[in-house]
């Protein structure tokens, strides 16, 4: 049994509508903020899907006017954001809709936080680091995993450093969460099984952190449970909203147990991973969740248990190492089942980049929650387990 903690916690959440067609309220709200241009950030396949129209038609319906922004990419470079901010006040915006997964939205996010602040996006880095709001922001997610439209995240590539940083603040909290499953039906499958792992991973490392809550024990535990149970139909129904709508329900409460309880290793080692070598933040988390289950493991076995309990993993009566078999095959089991069969080596990764790599993730703020505290070299080998 896991016993909560009594200790004090702090929780941050934005409102949210979750709901078929939630997009389309975005020019109400926009409205309540009184918004008169709007700035879009999105990206070209979003707009293609014709998910952004319905944005902006409810946007003309208001009267608003709207500048759309869509050069963004994934694994949102520092560049982009400040060229985005430049955009914004050029064209006298006063409020930010986002339209996307976690790429366009944690830009808006960056955006927001340089048009208010007036400084490069990089001097943010870390935690409690922005001393002014940003103007009002609605997020509009079309994917199944960051929770980066309900998180106080937001993850930057530097460019020049080839990392990832997180900018951690309550300000960067959105002021609304416009969670539609219907955008979510032209996911690719692989999308799909990238975003719902991360989702995943968001809970795993949310439930193990030092920083867990009663109440984000709750949320976590329930989003991993509702991935397990509906991310695969989501995958081979692709066009099921009700599959759709309870995936995005996992990511949901997964954002909310993140976002108040953080991470952990899996995620210093995917923002390493993103900006130095430019892949794809859910196939890594993927890919090391499993090594750092293993590492973590000894530190809080029945934080474990109960994971396993929610992916099925049959745990009653078992060994400590039978257990984290266990637990270890239901995420195998899961990823082979989504077609995800990935490694670091098969993205390109070498193990002469591994040095490189370990000693970035070190310095991630995401370790800081993690149950157990790792070396370089501990590093080095969850690395080298996930070739």
């Amino acid at each position: 049994m896991v016993l909560a903690t009594l200790e004090m916690r702090k929780f941050v959440a934005p409102e949210f509508v979750i709901g078929s067609d939630a997009r389309r309220l975005a020019g109400r709200y926009a409205k309540n903020f009184g918004a008169t241009n709007v700035f879009v950030v999105t990206g070209p396949n979003i707009i293609k899907a014709g998910w952004v129209k319905d944005v902006t038609d409810s946007l003309d319906a208001e009267g608003i006017r709207y500048t759309i922004f869509s050069d963004v990419t994934p694994n949102p470079r520092d560049f982009e954001v400040m060229n985005g901010a430049e955009l914004y006040e050029q064209k006298g915006c006063n409020a930010i809709i986002a339209v996307g997964g976690g790429s366009p939205i944690d830009c808006a996010k960056g955006i927001g936080i340089v048009a208010s602040n007036k400084k490069h996006i990089l001097t943010f880095e870390g935690v409690d680091t922005v001393a002014l709001p940003p103007p009002p922001l609605i997020c509009i997610p079309t994917t199944a995993g960051t929770g980066a439209d309900v998180s106080q995240f937001a993850i930057i590539n530097d460019t020049k450093r080839r990392v990832k940083i997180a900018i951690i603040s309550k300000k960067i909290v959105p002021d609304i969460a416009l969670v539609d499953p219907v955008p979510l039906t032209s996911l690719s499958p692989d999308l799909t099984a990238n975003t719902g792992m991360d989702a995943i991973t968001h809970s795993v490392e949310a439930y193990v952190s030092n920083a867990s809550s009663p109440v984000t024990d709750t949320l976590a535990l329930e989003s991993i449970a509702q991935m397990s149970d509906y991310l695969l139909l989501a995958q081979r129904n692709p066009g099921n909203i009700e599959y759709r709508n309870q995936t995005l329900l996992g990511s949901l409460l997964g954002g909310l147990a993140f976002s108040n309880a953080s991470l952990g290793i899996v995620h210093a080692m995917a923002h390493s991973l993103g900006g130095f070598s430019d892949l794809p933040h859910g196939a890594c988390n993927a890919i090391l969740l499993g090594p750092v289950i293993e590492f973590n493991f000894e530190a809080c076995p029945d934080r474990y248990e109960a994971i396993g309990n929610k992916l099925n993993a049959g745990s009653a009566g078992r060994s400590p190492e039978e257990i984290k078999n266990n637990v270890l095959s239901a995420i195998r089991s899961l990823r082979e089942s989504l077609g995800d069969t990935h490694t670091l080596s098969g993205l390109g990764v070498s193990y002469a980049d591994i040095p490189e790599l370990a000693k970035k993730a070190k310095r991630d703020p995401c370790l800081a929650t993690n149950p157990r505290i790792p070396t370089i070299a501990d590093i080095e080998r969850i690395y080298e387990r996930a070739f």
